[in-house]
């Protein structure tokens, strides 16, 4: 697993520097200088798990003491944390945040300041810094410059004038009408004042949409949709109009002022899984990706989300989704003699769409492992109640937008987010559909609010819980369901 091990320079800075040049008695930091730290680690290789995670944040605070940095933080880093004793956590979570912090990483500081909510023993001092690097965490993740959230000449004003412009050709154009669709109902639905025009994306280059808005005295567009031209619009200094992109560029962040991102991104729903999965106290996982661009994408993004959590990944298969599903489930449970070895397997991660994914539970069973977590998103649900073919899904916990799982969301259908607009939508659309109505009718709700951005934090969507991060992405947090009897139903989530 790969853990922090965090605890011990932090330790040993805070004494110096509350102390000064007074002597310290000794602790494992102290005595690190002659002490061999790669031999450390080459023993905690051979070691049981609970003394080769001691070993390691013992290596790690060695490696801090010598200056070592970027080896120190790899070294605590691969920390069991669960394996130490509650005392060992709290010098890892100090090391490895005091590491995390100077090395500028704000999600591994976020990774160790963890232990704030585990309760443990601590010192108010070592509370006090851990709680203190947790902010600084949390504000570096959502602080960008504030100049891209600026929208001069808007603030306070409301938005009357929107053009829509999205191509009514090509490989979108399909999912394009879908979003226009919803976007025009809800828009007739709510009867605000807003005059909402459209243009045909596909006939225009991006500075000629730009010229057309203006033309058309829009004070906001709402486009592009293809995830390459958001890519560009990224990478500009500012756009010509405030712009909400239906889409994520590809960039490591946003940099263009007055351009918003929102989309509906699987790879959103896979990081959710993996912080779920962690706080529901699993560290070895195993995970079923589809062979193709997709399942690589969202595969790499619960990866990553996983690891930075502290997890493991002790299996990773790409399977071909026109494969026998058994072959797929062999491999990821270690399956020998028929029967699945889940010594160093305590969850299990499935992206798959709705037909594939119901055989994945029942071959579990077949290999004796009926009782193995599953954690998914919303791709395996169809959208539609269909008990009889989703009881193969009994006991898989997934994410999905609001407007799909009302019961386990909110409660029932009457207290959704734009409940007429939900009635409306869903008696004329497809359910293969329905998550991109959903989605525009939160896009012309994120668009008319974007002059209150303090409104759009928090904001309860038809597509889930909408936050604004420095950058101007939007992201959504998602309400879980677990398939029971064949019938998505609410789980409670830890904390709440």
């Amino acid at each position: 697993m790969k853990h922090s091990l965090r605890g011990v320079f932090a330790t040993a800075l805070t004494v110096l520097l509350m102390s000064g040049c007074a002597m310290q008695s000794p602790s494992v930091v102290d005595r690190g200088d002659d002490r061999d730290a790669g031999r450390l680690l080459s023993q905690a290789e051979q070691q049981a798990p609970d003394q080769a995670a001691k070993t390691r944040l013992e290596a790690a605070g060695i490696l801090a003491q010598q200056g070592q940095r970027d080896n120190a933080f790899e070294a605590a880093g691969n920390v069991d944390v669960a394996r130490l004793s509650e005392g060992d956590r709290v010098r890892w979570a100090l090391l490895f945040s005091e590491l995390a912090r100077a090395m500028d990483d704000p999600r591994a500081v976020l990774r160790a300041t963890q232990v704030l909510n585990d309760d443990l023993p601590m010192q108010n001092d070592q509370r006090e810094t851990l709680e203190e690097r947790q902010r600084w965490a949390r504000n570096a993740l959502d602080e960008g410059d504030p100049e891209l959230l600026a929208l001069p000449g808007l603030e306070g004003q409301p938005i009357r004038r929107i053009v829509v412009a999205l191509p009514e050709s090509g490989p979108l154009s399909s999912v394009a009408n879908t979003l226009a669709t919803a976007m025009r109902r809800h828009h007739d639905i709510i009867g605000d004042n807003v005059e909402l025009s459209f243009l045909d994306a596909s006939q225009y280059s991006i500075d000629e949409l730009y010229q057309r808005a203006e033309q058309m005295n829009a004070q906001l567009i709402i486009g592009p949709l293809a995830k390459d031209q958001v890519t560009q619009l990224e990478q500009r200094d500012s756009v010509p109009l405030p712009t909400l992109a239906l889409n994520y560029g590809s960039g490591e962040q946003n940099n263009a002022a007055r351009l918003f991102q929102y989309g509906l991104s699987a790879e959103d729903e896979a990081r959710q899984a993996a912080r779920r999965a962690y706080q529901d106290g699993h560290r070895q996982m195993s995970m079923m990706v589809p062979d193709n661009d997709w399942g690589r994408r969202v595969g790499e993004a619960f990866w990553n989300e996983w690891h930075r959590q502290g997890g493991e990944i002790t299996n990773a298969v790409r399977y071909n989704p026109e494969s026998s599903v058994s072959n797929a489930v062999k491999t990821a449970l270690n399956v020998s003699g028929e029967r699945a070895q889940l010594g160093n397997i305590d969850a299990l991660f499935l992206l798959a769409l709705p037909d594939y994914a119901r055989q994945v539970p029942p071959t579990m069973d077949y290999f004796y492992a009926p009782n193995l977590p599953i954690y998914a998103t919303s791709h395996l649900h169809e959208g539609r109640l269909q008990t009889r073919r989703d009881q193969d899904l009994d006991d898989v916990m997934f994410v999905d937008i609001p407007w799909q799982i009302p019961d386990a969301a909110v409660g029932g259908e009457e207290v959704l987010p734009f409940y007429a607009t939900y009635q409306r939508l869903r008696e004329e659309s497809d359910a293969s559909m329905f998550r991109l109505m959903a989605m525009g009718v939160d896009a012309y709700e994120i668009a008319t609010h974007l002059t209150d951005i303090a409104a759009l934090n928090g904001m309860q969507g038809s597509t889930g819980t909408l936050f604004l991060t420095g950058d101007g992405r939007i992201y959504r947090e998602l309400p879980w369901a677990r398939f029971q009897n064949g019938t998505p139903t609410p789980i409670l989530i830890p904390g709440q």
